[in-house]
């Protein structure tokens, strides 16, 4: 059996725990998990005990989040790491290049070199903040074509969301396995280590690196106990173990540089684990999505499915926001979205079919990037059909696109601002939006 088919059969076989924020807990040997405490004299079955925490120890509860981990070898047993090079990954601050005001979209990325694994294949767009001071965000894009083999990653530098374009992941975490397909997002909290195994024979996706505090969901309001993303549609691992001698390459992103160390054994080896940092894999077609029922186009914070909170409440250092199928049916409303100019910087990607602000141009694995107060909205085409359409009731599902929104403008990598893939004449999408003032 090969590897790809290896990789899809374990991932058919996956079950999950659920709900998102929860106390998760798992064994997978019975009798693993202490009982009535987390770090007994001796912990079960000759297991070491280990706490993973991925916030402060005197965070408020909400805000705590720590898992603890019953392992085969601790973690500290580990030799030196190294340097090594870092490839196409950049991390803030970013100074390649002065942030530009400009409108920019890109094409998917090129294909990757044959051997290319989703670590190697991890290439920045950009981003803003400071990833020692953990505030801000970066935009990366994957290409691979290749499973990581003994080869394991962890961030020490911010949580991975992670949005698959084309072809699916096998997640192996050390709390357990994730299956992530095109419509799905996974989740990897800071410092947990995973390895990414393919499910085709190529891949291709979107990675928002968050810096900042962890992503949650986000308050309703007004809108009540229900809707957008619900809690118990995020599903998290249960435990799988690696028991397994030999070299594992362990590489750690840590202040923007990759350190690599080889593990004499696969540092996957958690048998059992309880807590509330832990992954999570959510189907973005679940997503409840809310609008209006009488006029007007809401703002598209009502499609927010995970938010990361700053220190000032409704700011976000950034906002995960998918635009999955709905129905339309505002009277005299303009249904795409509005022309627009924002304090907010807005990353667009695009998972499947067409965006309902763009006729043409922006594609499956491709993206945009409208920094703060760059004026954006439906092109010319796009403006015309929807001036003069029916206002029927209408079905939006032949897309799925999503935005990272962040509070702080994204400068562009120097590798982005020069791509080959960068769309030149952007801006002439807008050309033709003439004057139809008539007074």
């Amino acid at each position: 059996m090969s590897g790809i088919e290896q990789a899809r059969k374990t991932a058919e076989e996956l079950t999950y725990g659920a709900g998102f924020g929860n106390e998760h807990s798992s064994e997978a040997v019975r009798g693993a998990l202490p009982h009535g405490r987390n770090s007994p004299q001796r912990a079960p079955l000759g297991l070491y005990a280990e706490q993973l925490s991925g916030s402060a120890f005197t965070e408020p509860r909400a805000r705590n989040r720590r898992s603890w981990l019953y392992r085969i070898r601790p973690s500290a047993a580990h030799p030196a790491f190294v340097r090594i090079d870092n490839g196409t990954l950049r991390t803030a601050p970013f100074t390649e290049a002065v942030p530009d005001p400009n409108r920019l979209r890109w094409d998917p990325l090129p294909d990757a070199a044959p051997g290319t694994d989703f670590l190697t294949g991890l290439w920045t767009l950009g981003g803003n903040g400071d990833a020692a001071q953990r505030t801000g965000m970066a935009v990366h894009l994957y290409s691979a074509n290749s499973s990581m083999t003994d080869r394991v990653f962890s961030d020490s530098d911010g949580e991975l969301l992670i949005v698959p374009e084309h072809g699916g992941l096998l997640l192996r975490t050390e709390l357990g396995l994730l299956r992530a397909e095109p419509g799905h997002v996974a989740l990897i909290p800071r410092g947990v280590r995973f390895r990414v195994e393919l499910l085709g024979t190529t891949a291709r996706g979107y990675v928002c690196e968050n810096y900042g505090q962890p992503f949650v969901l986000p308050d309703l309001g007004p809108i009540g106990a229900n809707g957008l993303a619900n809690a118990r549609d995020f599903l998290a691992p249960v435990a799988a173990f690696e028991d397994r001698e030999g070299p594992v390459e362990v590489v750690n992103k840590f202040c923007g540089n990759l350190w690599s160390a080889t593990y004499g054994h696969s540092p996957l080896d958690v048998v059992a684990w309880h807590g509330n940092h832990t992954p999570y894999v959510y189907d973005l077609r679940r997503f409840n999505v809310l609008g209006s029922i009488s006029y007007d186009h809401p703002d598209p914070s009502i499609f927010t499915v995970l938010t990361s909170p700053s220190d000032t409440p409704g700011l976000a250092g950034v906002d995960f926001v998918v635009f999955a199928p709905r129905w339309l049916v505002g009277e005299d409303t303009f249904r795409p979205p509005y022309f627009h100019r924002n304090v907010m910087s807005e990353y667009m990607g695009l998972i499947e079919g067409a965006y309902d602000a763009k006729a043409g141009g922006f594609v499956p694995g491709g993206g945009s990037l409208h920094n703060m107060m760059s004026a954006h909205g439906p092109d010319r085409a796009t403006f015309d059909r929807a001036s003069a359409a029916e206002l029927k009731p209408q079905k939006i599902d032949d897309g799925l696109a999503f935005m990272f929104e962040t509070r702080w403008p994204v400068t562009a990598t120097a590798q982005a601002a020069g791509a080959v893939h960068l769309q030149r004449g952007y801006d002439d999408v807008w050309q033709g939006l003439s004057r139809n003032f008539r007074p």
